[in-house]
């Protein structure tokens, strides 16, 4: 029987990405949130990995192989499409660091 509410308060725009996908699943939050509280019960932990993500490297400290393969991701994602104008970005930087 479900009888207890969990509440958190967290960023709007976090919530808004998360609900619309969720919804595009056809997953209420709540069975969400109760499936992660299983797994955290049936693991006996968090039931994925969290770490503080490595910064990326710079070109410059890329060996000749690693820098290759990054390019090579770069130019099938830009095949794809799936690129951004420089313009766009750079601008979306300057207003997100102002």
């Amino acid at each position: 029987m479900k009888d207890a509410t969990v509440s958190a308060r967290v960023e709007y725009d976090v919530k808004e990405k998360a609900e619309f996908i969720l919804q595009s699943l056809g997953i209420p939050v709540s069975v969400l949130i109760n499936a992660l509280y299983r797994q955290i019960i049936f693991q006996k932990g968090i039931p994925f990995s969290i770490s503080i993500p490595q910064p990326p490297k710079a070109a410059d400290e890329l060996s000749e192989d690693e820098l290759n393969a990054e390019l090579s991701i770069g130019y099938a994602q830009a095949m794809r499409g799936e690129g951004r104008p420089a313009k766009e970005v750079f601008d979306e930087l300057e207003r997100k660091y102002r």
